[in-house]
């Protein structure tokens, strides 16, 4: 065959794309997620178990101290600190428990920090729905009011409200340390920032369209909702009433003590006998150990609970 046989293109023709020979598409790049994937699990490696169990030793080493201390004598205390527990624990916490009188501190204890819990948790998880999901006038004038009075110091108003508890009757008496810490500010803005986050409005607004009035939505939608933030919010105020000092100091006497205030008659005297002291620390301190014990697989299964969402 000859070149003249060949057929001959014309310049303008266009040539037809050869397949595969086009350029190929830029490989798409992997985008780098500090997500975990869905399903994976990560196994923690030996360091974060010798720091978790560093951190843990820490954390018990004061409760260890006041077992070894409440079981010693006070001159082995004072003198050469023991590393073990001694033989007189059971002598120690029998005398403070009569010294201190701790079976009456413990009962109004139980009592004073089991009201202020309770109503503690009721009244902030309504402030909060309101001040997270109603609208209503004023609404961030008297939430900003409500923060600042966690900035004002609570010495601030010992004078006037034990002369207002003197007014009313309730010197020396359990209602002067309840009535007082009814609700704080710190537990309103607490449970505000929770059903902001985990309440959606389309629940309220379909609870709304259902014909509930505002009772009705906070009793069936909000307080499932808000139940771990209420658990976690009733075991802190418990905790932190059940260890105030400073008030409860103040309004009341030995003759109607609560623990803390109780605990101060171990320390009068000259000489201060520190194992009693710290086999009192220790007896007052049992009931949380034993709260956190019962209800702590259900506040952490709650929080978890909470923290899912999707």
């Amino acid at each position: 065959m000859t070149t003249d046989s060949l057929p001959v293109r014309p310049p303008d023709t266009p040539v037809a794309p050869q397949p595969g020979s086009g350029p190929r598409p830029a490989p798409r790049r992997r985008r780098f997620s500090l997500r975990p994937s869905a399903g994976r699990q990560h196994h923690a490696g030996p360091l974060a178990y010798v720091l978790l169990g560093l951190a843990s030793l820490l954390s018990l080493f004061p409760l260890y101290w006041t077992l070894v201390a409440a079981s010693s004598d006070n001159t082995r205390v004072t003198q050469t600190p023991p590393f073990l527990p001694g033989p007189h624990l059971l002598e120690n916490l029998g005398k403070a428990w009569q010294d201190a009188a701790l079976g009456k501190a413990m009962f109004n204890s139980l009592v004073v920090a089991g009201a202020v819990a309770l109503s503690t948790v009721l009244f902030a998880t309504l402030a909060g729905f309101a001040f997270a999901k109603l609208r209503f006038k004023g609404r961030n004038i008297l939430l900003m009011l409500v923060i600042g009075t966690m900035m004002v110091p609570p010495q601030l108003g010992v004078v006037p409200l034990f002369m207002m508890m003197t007014e009313l009757g309730w010197g020396q008496k359990l209602p002067a340390v309840i009535f007082p810490t009814l609700v704080s500010a710190v537990g309103v803005f607490f449970m505000r920032q929770y059903l902001a986050e985990a309440l959606p409005d389309e629940l309220v607004e379909a609870g709304r369209v259902d014909g509930a009035h505002s009772l009705r939505i906070f009793w069936s939608i909000v307080l499932p909702v808000a139940r771990p933030a209420m658990a976690v919010l009733f075991m802190i105020t418990f905790v932190h009433t059940w260890n105030d000092f400073f008030w409860p100091f103040i309004v009341l006497d030995m003759s109607n003590p609560t623990v803390p205030v109780a605990l101060t008659q171990l320390s009068a005297g000259y000489v201060r006998d520190q194992s009693l002291i710290m086999a009192g620390a220790l007896l007052g301190t049992l009931p949380l150990l034993a709260l956190f014990v019962v209800f702590g697989r259900q506040i952490v299964g709650g929080i978890m609970q909470g923290a899912v969402k999707g």
